[in-house]
């Protein structure tokens, strides 16, 4: 079925069933349970929706933007509406420290990145504070959109003094693949985990609603020699992510 067939009013509106917005919220909504509207699939214009249904485009923009309010529909200016594509969600153990790649070549996913900045910079004070650098070093910095099997799931942001990774470009799947090359691979960190609503502008890379539920992510990684290596800030799709920690309890 067509989904200007699926969306034909005298299928579903009674006019004295309630608002016409909330009739047509419904039937989208419907039409996602369904599979007629596929996850992230385009939307039919306003004006499209507003002809095969004979509504008001007033009428139909409250429908559309109440199922975005909900994160069913995500609006890209732009672009348009597309409906929310929902990735599996991933277990991730908080006792095993590996790379987004590895961790996703183990559940058999395939790993991309989208790079949205790389190279070597003027360090920040919050680099400065968590790598030991002073205002003279520079740091590498390398900032991508995660992806499994092309979902966004993350934006990651990672930092390193110069002399553990010289050249930023050499990254191109996995950091710690990198960094066990050159002899510099970290073998602990300290993580917090904190809950956030994403701003706009990440949750349209991580295409999800703004103020949508996420999780941000620091680490602090450490060599055998005791010396940090790495610093990193990640976000991630508070849809796409569980973090598991197993706890023991000690023997009396």
């Amino acid at each position: 079925m067509s989904v200007a067939e699926f969306l034909e009013p005298s299928a579903w509106f009674r006019p004295d069933a309630g608002p016409r917005y909330v009739q047509l919220r419904q039937r989208l909504s419907e039409g996602v349970t369904k599979g007629v509207l596929l996850p992230g699939s385009p939307l039919p214009a306003e004006r499209e929706i507003a002809s095969i249904t004979d509504f008001s485009r007033v009428t139909v923009r409250k429908a559309i933007q109440s199922l975005a309010d909900e994160g069913t529909i995500v609006q890209k200016q732009g672009s348009g509406s597309f409906i929310s594509s929902k990735p599996e969600r991933i277990e991730q153990k908080l006792s095993r420290l590996t790379s987004f790649s590895e961790d996703m070549t183990r559940r058999g996913k395939t790993s991309t990145s989208r790079w949205l900045e790389r190279g070597i910079f003027m360090p920040s004070p919050a680099e400065m504070t968590s790598l030991g650098l002073s205002s003279d070093d520079s740091v590498s910095r390398i900032v991508r959109l995660r992806l499994a099997d092309g979902e966004p799931m993350a934006i990651e942001r990672a930092s390193l003094p110069t002399d553990i990774l010289p050249n930023p470009l050499a990254v191109e799947t996995s950091l710690y693949e990198v960094l066990e090359k050159g002899g510099h691979r970290p073998v602990r960190a300290l993580q917090s985990i904190s809950a956030i609503n994403i701003p706009a502008k990440d949750a349209e890379l991580l295409a999800v609603p703004p103020l949508d539920a996420g999780l941000r992510i620091e680490r602090t990684s450490y060599l055998e020699s005791g010396r940090v290596a790495e610093f990193t800030q990640s976000l991630y799709r508070g849809d796409a992510y569980n973090f598991v920690a197993e706890l023991r309890i000690p023997k009396e």
